[in-house]
């Protein structure tokens, strides 16, 4: 695949998702970003119990 069609098949990709609406109702902005943001700082914890100076 070149990188003209694969940039034509993402235009394509791009446009039949805005038809309609874009969003799902039911996704809330807030709830996904605060959803991310919990994982993040658990992973950040984690990372951080693992790197430890013994």
């Amino acid at each position: 695949m070149s990188i003209p069609s694969a940039a034509a098949s993402l235009v394509t990709l791009a446009e039949g998702s805005t038809e309609h609406g874009g969003n799902h109702e039911s996704l809330s902005p807030y709830l996904t970003g605060g959803g991310a943001f919990v994982v993040l700082l658990l992973l950040l914890w984690i990372t951080t119990r693992f790197n430890r100076d013994r």
